[in-house]
């Protein structure tokens, strides 16, 4: 229940703008001017509780405690380590970023992307921070984390071993931001080692909040050069490398002077008129800032020698700095794979450049209700959350010349290095695009059915893979659609942020039912009871004619211990209450005749509807039926509702046996009449003091 709170109570922070670039996330809660006030007037410097100088910190494996790795560390401040320590010393570039005995140059590759763009720099490492002004020991950094930007507060005790720094560290030993930006990351992930192992892409979206496409390059698309070109117009970050096929290899130099294993940042994509004909270029900088390509169209190769002076002019085409131009075609054969990460407006602020439209959701799978697994479960598929994107304008410019409309789906679990410590690993995601029915267009308020999407093949499906993120690009006709994300096999827990990335606007939404009752009241007088229930009542009520909560109990109990159609554990006296006082219309805490039949004439309903969907006539229904059975006995729950209800009444199973069915049912009854009752105007609303919200919740 406090979990659920605490999810409601992010679902208003993010309502509210918390999260955003201009209002970050406190991570754990720390504030770091408060902080600081506070170590500067005690005159004491900062120690982190939420991150301690401590083996744990470490890691928990190859890094834990009795690890050999580990053995000697001793925990330092930068003024420990070097008389004159400097945060970022005459700008912040890419020798400040040496690798240490920790398996993380993914993440260091895109830290070293980020001194190519001070403004990117800038929102990961604000400024202002240093060794000198008001130091006391405390440092923050920012990082995107699953949809919301977070201020991650450290001290700057670094590991060490013999005097030096244990993980990354400065060339010249005495500037400290990258160390520091680290163990912020490393706090973010619960330690250290949780950053061994990784893909740039990760850190690059990390610290953008932008959407990653990764493109092997021996399977390129045909239009691979111009989507560099729309990318580089649009201020994307891209990256490339070339894969190694084994750890000796790492950072290996081929005859042309490309370095295996080795991140490239890609600058420019041009086409150049040479000897009569068009040639593709693509530009490329070595962050090492030396050891360029030799082949054609390197710098001072004779294939600049037809190029006109103005054209080389535009290019520029000038001195060793570790930037340098080939050919397209040699791009791709040389090149193993290309890394596009599409930053957001936000994280821009540039007249300068076009924008992606960009959008975002948070959503759960949980078992039982909303985890269906991919189309293969046919009986499950549907219960999977649904997201609807509307595509209206074609691509300006489309790179084939046909009409479409181009849009990015990124779909990303949550947690996973978090979890590493719990020797998890992550899932397997991915998502199906669907066309919305004719029936359904214009309405968000709709969770498509099985009748929906099993009865039409996709128009458009991603991989599905065991990674952090799952980002494909797609271009379909204008037009309504429905992104599915979901795990491979159904009855899999999990986080995820889905976003979508559009060159056009296009209207997104969750695809999620509105809450609402239709709730039959039922008017009878006892003259239209039937006189045999009269006489059956008589008999079971005794001489006051009413029946009590404990009555109820056996008298249910008894009714449905004869029927062999349904399994029941029993009717608890909690239902037998909830059904008492929903009904009790005296508030004699007892039913009368007409409340009787009341309840009667509900339960046959509630048979009736429960029968329809025990599918396998086992008896029991299944938890992914809740959502079409409450729909038929008049309530409609989304999927927020959903999931607590089969928290709450389904089995270990996540099967619904009658007894639960019921006392469902009678539950959403009484809540829907208690809102009514309390919300003024129709607002969708109400308000509680602590007394009124205790005296009803407690009911």
């Amino acid at each position: 229940m406090t979990s659920t709170a605490d999810r409601l109570a992010r679902q208003k922070e993010r309502a509210e703008g918390i999260g955003t670039k201009e209002t970050a996330v406190q991570f754990s809660g720390q504030d770091y001017e408060t902080l600081r006030q506070q170590c500067l007037s005690s005159g004491r410097l900062f120690e982190d509780d939420c991150f301690p100088a401590e083996s744990k910190s470490v890691g928990y494996n190859e890094l834990g405690p009795y690890s050999s790795k580990t053995r000697g560390i001793v925990w330092k401040r930068p003024k420990e380590l070097c008389s004159d320590p400097k945060f970022i010393d005459d700008g912040a570039t890419r020798t400040d970023i040496c690798q240490g005995a920790l398996g993380d140059c993914w993440l260091l590759a895109a830290i070293a992307s980020l001194t190519l763009d001070q403004r990117i720099l800038g929102r990961v490492v604000p400024p202002g921070q240093s060794f000198t002004d008001d130091y006391a020991g405390i440092f923050h950094f920012q990082f995107w984390q699953y949809g919301v930007w977070v201020d991650v507060v450290i001290d700057d005790r670094l590991p060490t071993r013999d005097g030096k720094l244990l993980f990354v560290h400065s060339a010249q030993g005495s500037e400290f931001w990258s160390a520091l930006l680290e163990k912020a990351y490393a706090k973010v992930n619960g330690s250290y080692e949780a950053l061994s192992g990784g893909n740039t892409i990760e850190g690059f979206e990390d610290f953008t909040g932008g959407i990653a496409e990764i493109y092997t390059l021996k399977n390129a698309p045909p239009q691979l050069f111009q989507i560099i070109q729309k990318a580089l117009n649009l201020g994307s970050l891209m990256g490339c490398s070339i894969d190694i096929t084994s750890a000796y290899e790492t950072e290996a130099v081929t005859a042309l002077k490309l370095v295996k294993g080795h991140a490239y940042s890609v600058t420019g994509a041009e086409q150049v008129n040479y000897r009569g004909r068009t040639v593709q270029l693509v530009r490329i900088r070595n962050p090492w800032g030396q050891v360029e390509w030799t082949g054609p169209w390197s710098d001072g190769s004779r294939e600049w020698d037809y190029v006109s002076a103005d054209e080389k002019s535009k290019l520029n085409n000038v001195a060793e700095d570790g930037e340098f131009w080939m050919s397209y075609s040699d791009f791709i054969k040389n090149f193993s794979k290309l890394e596009i990460c599409n930053l957001t407006p936000d994280t821009l602020e540039s007249d300068d450049v076009g924008h992606w439209n960009n959008y975002q959701f948070e959503g759960l799978w949980r078992v039982g209700s909303t985890a269906g697994g991919c189309r293969n479960n046919t009986a499950t598929f549907s219960s999977n959350p649904q997201f609807v994107v509307c595509l209206e304008d074609v691509d300006d410019d489309p790179l084939d010349g046909k009409d479409g409309c181009t849009f990015l789906v990124g779909l990303m679990q949550k947690g996973g290095r978090q979890q590493r410590r719990l020797n998890r690993d992550l899932e397997t995601i991915g998502f199906a695009i669907y066309k919305v029915p004719d029936e359904y267009k214009g309405s968000s308020n709709v969770h498509l059915g099985p009748d929906v999407l099993l009865r039409q093949k996709h128009v458009a499906i991603s991989t599905f893979i065991n990674t952090r993120e799952v980002c494909e690009r797609f271009r379909l006709p204008p037009g309504e659609y429905a992104v599915i994300p979901s795990t491979f096999p159904p009855h899999k827990n999990g986080s995820f942020v889905l976003r979508v990335f559009s060159e056009k606007e296009a209207n997104t939404s969750p695809l999620e039912e509105d809450i609402h009752a239709e709730i039959e009241e039922e008017e009878i007088s006892e003259q239209d009871v039937d006189p045999q229930f009269k006489r059956v009542f008589k008999e079971i009520s005794g001489s006051d004619m009413e029946v009590s909560v404990f009555e109820l109990v056996e008298i249910l109990n008894n009714i449905v211990s004869h029927r062999s159609d349904i399994k029941t554990d029993g009717f608890t006296l909690e239902t037998g209450r909830l059904i008492v006082s929903l009904l009790d219309k005296d508030e004699s805490a007892k039913l009368g005749l007409k409340e009787f039949h009341s309840l009667w004439n509900k339960l046959q309903k509630y048979l009736e509807i429960f029968k329809s969907h025990d599918t396998d006539s086992s008896g029991t229904m299944s938890s992914h039926e809740m959502r079409a059975a409450a729909t038929e006995a008049g309530f409609q729950v989304n999927s927020a509702l959903l999931q607590a209800i089969v928290n709450r009444y389904a089995d270990a199973q996540y099967a619904i046996d009658f007894d639960s069915f019921v006392g469902c049912l009678i539950k959403l009854e009484m809540l829907f009449k208690m809102f009514k009752a309390l919300e003024r105007d129709n607002s969708g609303k109400i308000e509680l003091d602590l007394q009124q919200w205790m005296c009803l919740a407690i009911y």
